[in-house]
């Protein structure tokens, strides 16, 4: 069903006879009695779109089934691939201004922890990130430790800013037709044209029934031109992104600029529906054009039919990020706020793999990137795909961590019966785990390693950082909303405390918003 945007009267004339058999009554006529009656016109009133309830949601999420503790003499090696995507923190926003608990599989938690900014250091190196850490007591259950990783990217230098050649691939199916769609579609566009320089060039490729192009790759000095394109485009029909896709990578691949920065930006609700739509076969047509040195930014809107999994997996596949716009400070956010680090690639297929000592760790845990979990032999294979670090942006991961000494059980398989494990004298020191990162220049296909070891300080939570207690705060929040198994005494209180004395200088009111987001989810869990 679908809302329209104005109220409307339905007036109905309801005639109704009624047969009135009461011989009873009438034992002086001698014969039935027939009246008609006629009922006043009844005002009958249609929703609004803020008050429609929707009668059939097609939102679909991946399963996400959370890490589990590792042991670490049977499992010692953890490897991931870092993630940027922040999508999930504005959609769980979405869900709670709406009044609603998100559902626990729209919740990652790695997400949420990275859309925010974090104060470490830039690199002062050959290399395009810095490295920080912090391990102290775990806030949510104080017998373990919670290990935090830090990412720095290097910003850019704006006065020498490569050229960039994108092309924006605009869904116009019509299930983009509301306001949260298509119109703050355009409007968040516009904020990043407002953003780029007059030598970047901008085309603008539209689908529905059949893709096309509206406008061909034109100088950003042509702004009004590029506007007028873009206000043409209207909704209807039916959605076949696969042929979006490959007609807005044919275009980008043709305007090329060798040593800049080449982009597709998908903005869609992700309901694809014809010729290439599943998300199997548009996971391979991507993992094919990310071969061509083009980068891609897909961008979610709208609720109802949003295919939240099916955009994520296109965006893992295709060396790219992936938003989610869910009103106009979003678009501003991601398109004008943090435009160079979103549409700017300083390292590509960053991975990271972590060697827990034996003699420090009883067992290890992963908090959230259960998508981004890697083969620990991919490390080293420069074949394997990986994630996107933009310029200036901060990767963060948090590690649970059983010391050696705990007497939690932990679960191991069977001792091995042609081999033996043996811990050597190296792990006789005071390190907790070995920490490796690898990555490739933007333009190179070899990668270049980085080795760095964690010790545990005896670090106090009091004394942390605000990058440290407030990426638990919300990872906090994620374990609360997820229901998760591993969220131990951590409750919407203490989350709270932690992002409240420290939320730092918090410029654009971000961390603000995510305290008042943790009141309102601590409401909606309430038992009344």
């Amino acid at each position: 069903m679908k809302a329209k945007s104005s109220k409307s009267l339905i007036k109905l004339s309801v005639v109704l006879s009624i047969l009135l058999l009461s011989n009873a009554c009438e034992v002086h006529s001698g014969k039935a009695k027939s009246d008609m009656y006629e009922i006043e016109a009844v005002e009958l009133y249609e929703a609004t779109d803020e008050e429609v309830v929707l009668e059939h949601n097609t939102e679909e999420y991946d399963r996400i089934y959370e890490n589990d503790f590792k042991n670490a003499i049977q499992n010692p090696l953890s490897t991931f691939s870092i993630d940027v995507d922040n999508a999930s923190y504005s959609n769980v926003r979405r869900f709670l201004s709406n009044n609603q608990l998100p559902p626990k599989d729209a919740v990652r938690v790695e997400e949420m922890i990275n859309y925010f900014n974090y104060d470490y250091p830039q690199p002062k190196d050959k290399h395009p990130f810095s490295f920080s850490n912090e391990v102290t007591d775990c806030p949510w259950n104080t017998k373990h430790k919670l290990v935090h990783i830090g990412l720095q990217g290097k910003s850019l230098n704006y006065d020498d800013l490569k050229p960039s050649n994108l092309v924006f691939l605009i869904d116009a199916s019509g299930s983009m037709s509301d306001n949260n769609k298509l119109p703050l579609l355009k409007k968040a566009l516009k904020l990043l044209i407002n953003e780029l320089n007059d030598n970047d060039r901008i085309a603008i490729v539209a689908y529905a029934g059949s893709a096309g192009v509206v406008l061909p790759s034109t100088k950003v000095s042509n702004k009004e031109e590029i506007i007028e394109a873009l206000d043409r485009i209207e909704s209807g029909g039916s959605t076949a992104g696969g042929q979006g896709i490959q007609l807005a990578y044919k275009i980008a691949k043709e305007n090329l600029f060798k040593d800049g920065n080449n982009r597709v930006i998908l903005a869609t609700d992700g309901d694809f529906n014809v010729g290439v739509s599943s998300s199997s076969e548009l996971v391979r047509l991507i993992e094919e054009k990310r071969k061509e040195d083009i980068f891609l930014t897909i961008c979610g809107f709208g609720m109802g039919n949003y295919k939240d999994g099916r955009m994520e997996q296109i965006s893992n596949a295709g060396n790219g990020n992936y938003f989610y716009i869910d009103n106009i400070k979003e678009a501003k956010k991601v398109f004008s706020t943090e435009m160079r680090a979103n549409m700017f690639t300083i390292a590509k297929d960053v991975k990271i793999q972590i060697e827990f000592n034996p003699n420090q760790v009883k067992a290890y845990r992963l908090i959230g990137y259960e998508n981004r979990v890697m083969n620990n032999e991919d490390f080293n294979d420069d074949k394997k795909d990986a994630g996107e670090l933009g310029a200036g942006h901060t990767v963060t991961a948090l590690y649970e961590v059983v010391p050696v000494n705990s007497e939690d059980s932990v679960k191991k398989h069977d001792d091995l019966k042609y081999q033996k494990t043996e811990i050597v004298n190296a792990s006789e020191n005071d390190e907790m785990l070995t920490i490796k990162f690898r990555y490739k220049k933007p333009k190179e296909d070899k990668s270049l390693l980085i080795t760095k070891t964690i010790i545990d300080n005896g670090l106090k939570l009091e004394s942390t950082s605000d990058n440290f207690r407030f990426s638990s705060a919300v990872a906090g929040l994620g374990l609360l909303l997820r229901d998760s198994k591993y969220k131990g005494d951590m409750t919407y209180e203490l989350a709270k405390k932690l992002a409240v004395g420290s939320k730092g200088k918090d410029a654009n009111g971000y961390r603000s918003e995510f305290v008042s987001m943790i009141e309102t989810a601590e409401l909606l869990s309430e038992k009344l």
